[in-house]
Formats: structure tokens, C-alpha cells, sequence
């Protein structure tokens, strides 16, 4: 199973939730899945966020070595499943690849009902505020990752 995360620019939600889903599955259980992550927008290999970093070495998970990468259609034709961070990232990647829409789920999606806040399926970007924003968009997809592997 291939699995994709996409957010806007690959350097924080997407790029935290690749790493954490690979922390939770052993390497006997990676086997035979591939877990990546893209951007919708090219940001030229730009290193993830910093705050980010930080964010996942406190929970003791690796953060080294990531470069952005924008999403294309070699990715998203190879992926099982594409997991968005919000909505409108989802509506983007139908519009520019019809063909992968069965493929595209929402990663909050995956929360049951009472866990949403709001009705908002979004997973809001952090970047650039606080690290009390970072710990809670941490937090979600931590939870959504969780559920997630129940499913898969």
C-alpha cells in the first residue's frame, strides 16, 4: 500500500504526518507500504518547518532529512490513498488529477464525529504562529494518524 500526504507546501503538516505514521508502524509492518509526503506548491526542496522539527523530535521521532517536494501526477497515480490536510487541498487535487478522486480522503476524516471541532474537517496550518498552534496541529494529526492505521 502506497500512501500519500499532501498539504500546501510540504514543509509542516504533510511532512509531520508522513514521519509520525512511519514511527508508529515497525519496520516488519512497513514492509510492502510506502508512506510519503508532497506539497501543492513547488517550494524547491526547501527544508521542513523548524518549529516542526522541534515538534517531532519532542516526541521522539525523527525530523532529519526532509526536503519539500511538490505533488505530480507520477505520486498521485502511484498512491493508494492521498491524504489531504484540508478540504480545499482535496477539491485542488481532483480538479488537477480527476482520475485519483476515489483516492483522496480528508486525515481528520478519520476522527470520529465528536472529535471535529466544529463540523471543520480542516487540519489548520501553523506556520509561522505560535508553538502553541504547532502542538495542536501536532496533536490532531496525531489522533487522525492513530485512527487512521485502524483502517488500513
Amino acid at each position: 500500500m502506497r500512501i500519500l500526504f499532501v498539504c500546501n507546501a510540504n514543509i509542516v503538516r504533510s511532512f509531520m504526518a508522513e514521519r509520525l505514521l512511519k514511527s508508529k508502524w515497525s519496520r516488519d509492518v512497513q514492509a510492502g507500504r510506502e508512506i510519503a509526503s508532497a506539497g501543492l506548491l513547488d517550494m524547491h526542496g526547501a527544508p521542513a518547518d523548524p518549529t516542526a522539527r522541534r515538534i517531532l523530535r519532542e516526541n521522539g521521532i525523527d525530523d532529519e532529512g526532509h526536503q519539500s517536494r511538490m505533488v505530480t501526477e507520477g505520486l498521485v497515480a502511484a498512491a493508494d490513498l492521498i491524504v489531504t490536510m484540508e478540504e480545499e487541498q482535496a477539491q485542488r487535487l481532483g480538479e488537477r488529477y480527476p482520475a485519483v478522486r476515489d483516492k483522496v480522503r480528508l486525515l481528520k476524516s478519520y476522527l470520529p464525529a465528536r472529535h471535529r471541532d466544529g463540523g471543520s474537517q480542516d487540519i489548520k496550518d501553523p506556520y509561522r504562529r505560535s508553538i502553541f498552534d504547532y502542538r495542536l496541529c501536532f496533536a490532531e494529526i496525531s489522533l487522525a494518524v492513530e485512527e487512521m492505521r485502524k483502517c488500513i
